[in-house]
């Protein structure tokens, strides 16, 4: 599931030449096809305008998409490969990344077909993300840059030869070539369900007219998502994290190996043994996968972790609960600034959780019965505590949200969600903060407010 920065490059009938943003090249492409659209991958810009320079690179390039797009293609020469990528140093890439290639020798044209594609700076991109309205696209390029785009960040690239025969090899093509066009190349991506690695072999379940089979590995019985989340994810635990607030229970059942395939490191590791459910063929014609590798393969279990894991910081939050808890059961009085930026903080999680469980679309985000503990009523803390005539009321929302955690403690084991394991302590500093507001304010008559 790899970002890259990418121009779009689209023939133009009227002016019969390529439109390129930011850039443009007049080179009389009479017989291109109208609706045309490649996108080419860059490291950044820079990179951009050194390739662009290239301009004998760049002909070649336009020529190979060119006899891509005609519809006078050889089908018997159609070869179609499964191309499966390692994972890479950004947190959106810890799954790895798949897609198609597709080679006709005849034609002249090898190119690499990518569903993984979205673009940071469009707007509103991370709301949108939130609620669950990312919009991904399609895109091709020359084969040979992409493998050596991910070699050269230190990802080796996996290809497994589809075993189809012309016709399926000719229908393929055909659905790419669909999907390419403009009005079809954007679509609604879904991390669980829809992604870069499910929308390439659900095109070739479309091409075949069968469905495909898989069988996980050992490893991976009995998993949930979260489960494989949390496999790929071990060396970046915040990132983790914030899936385990954000996700709900939705992501803890039992999946099948079938659903396995959204992480595409996993399906790699399901291809040797995968075959077409009704004709029993095998997926690939190779037991094993042809390998591209690069000079030192990156490995995320070689990176550094953060010096402050989520476990650390949660039994810090603890340890700071029951040090403003001890000194205020000394003193008999509350210290109101520690209640507001516990519970401050509590709540302003508590709105993106409820924003997420109420608003978002995102189906793998409720339930989350985390919101018993982070809501927005947090936020009545810190926007009452410092008020007297809302004492009472203050003191009303601890007893209820101390009932609600013992509650949630006492029900966790049967809610059928997982959770981190600095929850914990995160929540237990939130309990003791309760109850000792409980206790000051009811049994200590003489407790005073500073």
């Amino acid at each position: 599931m790899r970002n890259f920065p990418y121009v779009t490059v689209s023939f133009d009938a009227q002016l019969n030449a390529f439109k390129i943003t930011q850039y443009s090249l007049n080179i009389k492409m009479a017989d291109l096809h109208s609706h045309l659209f490649l996108v080419i991958f860059a490291t950044d810009i820079n990179f951009i305008v050194v390739f662009f320079r290239k301009i004998t690179v760049i002909c070649a390039f336009i020529t190979a998409i060119a006899l891509f797009a005609q519809n006078n293609l050889c089908a018997d020469s159609v070869e179609a490969s499964l191309l499966i990528c390692s994972p890479g140093h950004n947190v959106y890439e810890l799954e790895g990344h798949a897609g198609l290639r597709l080679r006709n020798r005849a034609a002249g044209y090898d190119v690499a077909v990518n569903y993984g594609l979205f673009d940071f700076n469009s707007p509103n991109f991370i709301y949108r993300f939130v609620k669950g309205k990312t919009d991904y696209m399609v895109g091709v390029c020359n084969y040979s840059d992409f493998v050596s785009l991910y070699l050269e960040d230190g990802r080796y690239v996996a290809e497994w030869p589809l075993n189809l025969d012309a016709a399926q090899s000719q229908r393929l093509l055909e659905l790419v070539k669909e999907n390419l066009r403009p009005e079809n190349r954007v679509y609604r991506y879904n991390y669980l369900w829809d992604n870069c690695s499910t929308r390439p072999l659900a095109i070739v379940e479309m091409a075949v007219g069968d469905s495909i089979f898989f069988t996980g590995p050992n490893f991976s019985c009995e998993w949930s998502f979260r489960n494989v989340m949390q496999h790929y994810h071990r060396r970046y635990p915040w990132y983790q994290f914030g899936i385990d607030l954000a996700l709900g229970s939705g992501i803890d059942r039992p999946i099948t190996d079938r659903q396995k395939i959204f992480a595409p490191v996993l399906l790699n590791e399901m291809m040797p043994d995968a075959y077409f459910y009704n004709s029993h063929k095998k997926l690939s014609v190779n037991e094993s996968a042809v390998m591209h590798r690069p000079v030192e393969i990156y490995n995320p279990d070689d990176s550094r972790p953060m010096p402050v894991s989520p476990v650390v910081f949660g039994v810090s939050v603890l340890a700071f609960a029951l040090a403003v808890s001890v000194s205020d059961l000394r003193k008999k009085s509350v210290s109101r600034w520690a209640d507001a930026i516990i519970m401050g903080l509590y709540g302003t999680v508590g709105c993106v959780i409820a924003f997420l469980v109420f608003v978002s679309t995102h189906e793998a985000t409720s339930p989350n019965w985390l919101l018993l503990w982070l809501n927005p009523a947090c936020l009545i803390v810190p926007v009452c505590i410092y008020i007297k005539r809302a004492a009472s009321f203050v003191l009303k929302y601890e007893i209820v949200n101390f009932v609600a955690l013992i509650a949630l403690a006492v029900a966790w084991p049967w809610l059928g969600q997982q959770g981190n394991p600095a929850f914990i302590p995160l929540i237990l500093a939130d309990v003791i903060l309760s109850a000792r507001y409980i206790y000051l304010s009811q049994c200590i008559k003489k407790a005073t407010v500073i």
